[in-house]
């Protein structure tokens, strides 16, 4: 194909994500050379793995025209939960002075469900209820976030911050396998997993159709507020394993986890791609729309520039992505 200007403002234009994350790597680098170490990219790596998965969830909602303000308080009510059921036996302010040591999986799997019920109820008021997804998913997390506080501070913890894991929880956030921190393999496997669910099943593609026009949809014989209660299901699950590893990969977990944590996933999908208008997302795009947002954060406090400009670029960064979505919107029009 013959490269004319055309070609080459179409070629950046698609490919622009990857262009800025290049571009913030090489200034970074040229101000500070030793931010080209492994060390550095493995600690981006790591505080991106917990992001990446909750921005997964996050994508699966935005994909459906669907929208979520309770992800960040599901990941801190799956972290308590998860925290308090990991504690070691001999730990001295245990949450269950009772309970024996579990298997790992055992505090995994249940705050994955919590997550996956947050998320199911999320579905059914959307769906079901026909309620607005912002005001649905608010009440939700105002709903989770008082639980989570009232569990927190039941005795003898009163709202102490939980410690003392297991190794083997401790290791899903702070081990390695092969020299690789696990939390990066595990944030991995869920990308692949999520990009085979997205691209290669019925389900996924129903997703984007829905997504696309609910109409669409149901003339063709697609179940809608099933589709719906699907998205929403699978962003609580992912946001409940979110949870999980941002206590072990702290070693802590206390009810204020996870605030905020919804509007970085949205920031990050949106950056990566995901229509705010629904029927568009990649997970390569939210990958690179969260490693930008974590480079960004890292690379200005690894340079000595004040972390409130952190903000300021994220906000320009964010502004910039949505006018690029409603112009695409535009032309499509």
């Amino acid at each position: 194909m013959e490269l004319t200007q055309s070609n080459i403002k179409k070629i950046l234009m698609d490919n622009l994500l990857y262009v800025v994350l290049l571009f913030m790597f090489v200034i970074l680098i040229i101000i500070s050379p030793a931010f080209l170490s492994w060390i550095v990219i493995r600690d981006i790596l790591m505080q991106s793995s917990t992001r990446l998965i909750i921005a997964l969830g996050c994508m699966f909602i935005l994909i459906v025209a669907g929208a979520d303000l309770s992800g960040g308080r599901v990941v801190g009510l799956a972290a308590v939960i998860a925290g308090s059921l990991a504690q070691s036996s001999t730990f001295y302010n245990k949450f269950f002075p009772m309970l024996p040591e579990l298997p790992v999986i055992v505090p995994v799997l249940i705050a994955i469900g919590i997550g996956l019920l947050a998320g199911f109820l999320n579905g059914i008021i959307v769906a079901k209820l026909e309620v607005n997804p912002f005001i649905a998913t608010l009440g939700i997390a105002l709903v989770v976030y008082g639980f989570n506080c009232l569990y927190f501070n039941l005795p003898p913890n009163n709202s102490q911050p939980l410690g003392g894991f297991t190794k083997g929880f401790s290791a899903l956030g702070g081990g390695a396998t092969l020299g690789i921190p696990n939390i990066i393999i595990i944030a991995a496997v869920c990308t692949i997993i999520v990009y085979l669910f997205q691209r290669k099943t019925c389900l996924g593609k129903e997703l984007f159709a829905v997504g696309g026009s609910k109409d669409a949809a149901r003339v063709s014989g697609i179940n809608v507020e099933k589709i719906l209660v699907l998205a929403y299901s699978l962003a609580g699950a992912l946001y409940g394993l979110g949870g999980v590893l941002e206590a072990a990969r702290t070693g802590s977990a206390t009810s204020t986890y996870g605030a905020g944590y919804e509007m970085d996933a949205i920031a990050s999908c949106v950056v990566g791609g995901c229509s705010l208008m629904g029927g568009v997302g990649s997970v390569p795009g939210v990958v690179v729309g969260v490693l930008i947002f974590n480079v960004i954060s890292y690379g200005l406090t690894f340079i000595g520039i004040s972390s409130y400009w952190q903000n300021v670029f994220k906000g320009v960064i964010i502004i910039c992505a949505v006018a690029l979505d409603v112009r695409k919107n535009r032309k499509k029009n």
